[in-house]
């Protein structure tokens, strides 16, 4: 990677999303000075009314799910030098890929009734994650983001430094920050196979880690629906917590375990 002699020019996009983890950039409010003075933002449609496109970073939130934006996808991989995905649904296909375990009719009609206004609106394809379609460098996961590893990421190629994602379980982090593990309490979550770097916030505030992260490469899977199988989930509720997050890259684009009853 290159080390920027000057402020390296940013960019932010947005595909089919919530748009939460932009939002959670614009809530580092008193560490937005400093970004400032690390990064010039020239494109960030929830921040700012100006657009550039003389930008070398580009982060890109939401999965793809229409034809036409993977020609805007390719648009922003040739003018960047730098592409990271920007939370779950554009790292893994996030929570939007579970609509590829259901015919394409069955959900157009679910959302839009059987006679929509405009077919052309609503004309789409199985959500994808970016990397699918366009080569990618850094994936920021989460949902949403950490603000502080967003942060820590800006610093790192500021500095032209390769970031690093950590290559643990959320389980650590737990540990680190002195809970108890759900599993303890009666419950149940995906913690042992998740990608730690959240600081286990959802553990930590009472609720469960859903995986959001996406899967820790190398994951022990099957010993894991083991456990949760010891726990009392049958392996019909299993499949619904690893496909939450995961469908995509767990069923590759084929028709999963959805019903349409």
């Amino acid at each position: 990677m290159m080390r920027w002699i000057k402020r390296p020019k940013v960019a932010f996009f947005s595909f089919t999303s919530c748009e939460g983890c932009q939002l959670m950039v614009l809530n580092c409010e008193e560490e937005l000075r400093e970004l400032s003075q690390r990064v010039d933002v020239v494109n960030f449609r929830e921040a700012m009314d100006i657009k550039r496109d003389d930008y070398q970073i580009a982060f890109i939130e939401g999965s793809i799910t229409r034809q036409e934006e993977i020609e805007k996808l390719r648009e922003i991989r040739g003018r960047a030098e730098t592409v990271i995905t920007l939370g779950a649904c554009s790292t893994t296909g996030g929570i939007n890929a579970l609509k590829n375990c259901f015919s394409t009719d069955y959900i157009r009609e679910l959302v839009y009734g059987r006679n929509p206004p405009n077919l052309k609106l609503v004309e789409n394809i199985p959500a994808t994650p970016v990397d699918e379609l366009i080569e990618v460098d850094y994936h920021i996961p989460g949902c949403p983001i950490s603000k502080e590893e967003f942060l820590g990421f800006v610093k790192a190629l500021a500095l032209g430094i390769p970031p690093r994602l950590p290559d643990y379980p959320v389980c650590n982090e737990c540990k680190m920050e002195g809970n108890i593990c759900v599993f303890e309490k009666g419950m149940t979550c995906m913690g042992p196979v998740t990608r730690g770097g959240c600081r286990a916030v959802c553990v930590s505030f009472g609720s469960l880690c859903w995986g959001c992260r996406g899967l820790l490469e190398n994951a022990n899977t099957d010993a894991h629906r083991q456990t949760l199988r010891d726990h009392g989930l049958e392996d019909s509720e299993i499949t619904r917590r690893f496909d939450l997050y995961n469908s995509f890259y767990i069923h590759r684009k084929k028709q999963c375990t959805g019903t349409t009853t």
